[in-house]
């Protein structure tokens, strides 16, 4: 069981409106930027010259001693003293409204059609939970070494066995984002799925 190249023709047959044009581009800047910024923690945090644990004594008398002036051990110019502009904890997520990923999602996947990187097969699952024979079926739909995999459901024999596999990822076809889209050097589509992907592009 191989998997055939989705072209252009066969998407819109499936009902995919395809994005031939730069339409949606800056859609899916924004919305990649977006989940990648959503992810970030904004933990980091610094302490200023306010903050470290040093008292405020002058470290030396003014003047007379041949030394730079220096008013508190806490300076940022010191070691140990605190942080200048340092980093604080914040909130780095953005938002974007569901028309802009709509449109995103619908850019990415007419782009990865048009570039020939979509490939559609029937089914995709294996019929014990080993890794070997994952990669076997994987590698008679494709010899890419990045590989993301859209299927409606995929049952727990396929799940377990691909877990160990590093570059590859199975997804959803409810699931799948603009950025998993953009990341895979091919993308493996059931028919099932596509038909989903379909709903999704056109809505």
């Amino acid at each position: 069981m191989s998997a055939t190249v989705l072209t252009v023709e066969a998407a819109k047959q499936a009902n995919i409106a395809v994005i031939e044009n730069a339409k949606g581009t800056q859609a899916v800047h924004d919305v990649v930027v977006a989940m990648q910024a959503n992810r970030r923690s904004g933990t980091a945090n610094t302490k200023t010259k306010a903050e470290v644990a040093y008292s405020g004594k002058k470290p030396w008398r003014q003047k007379g001693t041949g030394r730079a002036r220096a008013g508190y051990t806490s300076s940022p110019i010191w070691t140990g003293g605190g942080v200048a502009f340092g980093p604080k904890p914040r909130d780095y997520s953005k938002k974007v409204t569901k028309g802009v990923k709509r449109l995103a999602f619908r850019k990415a996947l007419s782009a990865r059609i048009v570039a020939g990187d979509v490939l559609v097969t029937d089914d995709f699952k294996v019929s014990a939970p080993k890794t070997k024979e994952f990669l076997a079926l994987l590698r008679s739909h494709t010899d890419a070494r990045k590989v993301l995999l859209v299927h409606t459901r995929f049952d727990q024999n396929t799940f377990l066995a691909a877990r160990n596999v590093q570059f590859i990822q199975l997804q959803s076809a409810a699931d799948v984002n603009t950025e998993q889209l953009l990341r895979y050097q091919k993308i493996i589509v059931t028919n099932e799925a596509l038909a989903k992907l379909a709903e999704r592009a056109s809505s």
